[in-house]
């Protein structure tokens, strides 16, 4: 079978045509990037985790409601989705002070926050995404306040539940990056959740010892990424308890089994 058409390739992903109109695969690579691509590494096995774990978190969000671009798992690395018009804002949900919030406003990291705050970006790597207000947003044209109201509202609702299902496996939701898009019916659109939700793009602190198991690890030269993006997906359910001899990469694993 010949590979599929290249559409569009990020910092953890990238995305192929789909096998029908109106959706695209989206392969998770082992890429990690930090600080806007400045700093560059390789995490193996990460895109394996994050694809189970994102997968896995849609399929609830959507149970609930929320409507999401996923449609299946495919394999290790590939899932089948929606294909969206992005809209170009990061939406950062934020719970606890951590990370720019605390550079920039001078709160010690680790502070809970009076209240949830959403930040938006725009994504713009050669300009460092930078923090834009909701008057940006309506300026520009990026988004009517129609779908701010929709982005804004489904931003809480998913904080909610998240907040919720990593504190029920001993995990601290901090804060953690969204995406949206529009899928059009003819000239009709609405906004659904669209991109990942994966150690990758959440702050998830271990709840009884403070234990970073996210991306800060790799931010922050901390060491042990796998095992932090391990142990949430064991916690979720996904990985088996103690499973030293998870696949996480398809190739390493033929090779060892002289394939």
């Amino acid at each position: 079978m010949a590979r599929r058409r290249q559409i569009y390739e990020g910092k953890a992903k990238i995305l192929y045509e789909g096998p029908e109109p109106g959706t695209l695969i989206q392969y998770f690579k082992d890429d990690a990037t930090a600080f806007n691509a400045q700093k560059k590494g390789t995490i193996n096995g990460k895109g394996v985790l994050n694809n189970r774990i994102s997968g896995h978190v849609f399929t609830l969000l959507a149970m609930i409601g929320v409507p999401t671009h996923f449609i299946r798992r495919l394999n290790m690395r590939e899932q089948l989705i929606r294909q969206v018009e992005i809209i170009p804002i990061e939406v950062v949900v934020r719970n606890v002070a951590a990370g720019s919030l605390s550079k920039r406003l001078g709160i010690e990291e680790g502070t809970p926050l009076p209240r949830t705050i959403i930040e938006y970006y725009y994504k713009d790597d050669a300009l460092g995404d930078p923090m834009i207000t909701e008057e940006h947003i309506a300026c520009f044209g990026w988004a009517s306040q129609e779908e701010m109201h929709d982005i804004a509202d489904l931003a809480i609702r998913v904080n909610d539940f998240l907040s919720g299902l990593f504190g029920g496996v001993g995990i601290r939701l901090i804060d953690f990056k969204l995406e949206f898009g529009r899928i059009w019916d003819n000239d009709y659109s609405r906004i659904i959740l669209a991109d990942e939700i994966s150690p990758d793009g959440c702050r998830l602190w271990d709840m009884a010892t403070g234990e970073k198991l996210d991306k800060d690890r790799f931010r922050r030269d901390l060491g042990g990424e796998m095992e932090a993006y391990q142990e949430v997906a064991r916690r979720l359910g996904l990985l088996p308890e103690g499973a030293d001899n998870t696949v996480l990469d398809l190739e390493t694993h033929r090779k060892q089994r002289g394939k």
